[in-house]
């Protein structure tokens, strides 16, 4: 079984950088150094907006039609309120632990703990939440834009406040 599950998620990544690479003509090769050194500001589109995480951009625009691929580094002992976005989203894990859950309401209990390489997917318009714990967390999340992210509860919205 996680042999099954570990085929299909390498096809789908397959699937998605083949589909990409159609799509876009722009070559683009990014070493974790390089990777590391993109300006990172906080939260931007596709995001949570809490406080602490900073996005990188690191292919496409997520405000505009077309696949984009960011990167959120998410500091320790951060909460992320039930929220959902517009598009299909799909994330791997790269480093930290991410406690990741569906649901209207934020649970602890009802998140999964994602270690590094782990796989998930934000379906369009389906409530999740996320946190972290006593580590910093790295994602990168890909989708196809242009994106957004919408409390479940509006007086949770860090945007707003």
């Amino acid at each position: 079984m996680r042999w099954r599950c570990a085929t299909v998620a390498s096809l789908a990544l397959l699937v998605g950088a083949t589909w990409a690479n159609a799509q876009a003509p722009n070559e683009l090769r990014l070493t974790p150094d390089e990777i590391a050194s993109k300006a990172a500001a906080g939260a931007g589109a596709g995001t949570s907006g809490v406080a602490g995480i900073r996005t990188s951009v690191l292919s496409g625009n997520p405000n505009a039609a077309g696949l984009y691929t960011i990167r959120l580094s998410i500091p320790a002992n951060t909460k992320i309120a039930a929220h959902m976005h517009r598009d299909e989203r799909s994330a791997v894990v790269m480093s930290g632990t991410w406690y990741f859950g569906y649901g209207v309401i934020a649970s602890e209990d009802a998140a999964k703990a994602l270690k590094p390489g782990s796989f998930y997917t934000e379906p369009a318009g389906v409530a999740h939440f996320a946190l972290t714990k006593d580590e910093p967390v790295v994602v990168l999340i890909t989708g196809y834009g242009p994106t957004d992210t919408n409390y479940v509860d509006s007086t949770k919205d860090p945007r707003s406040k």
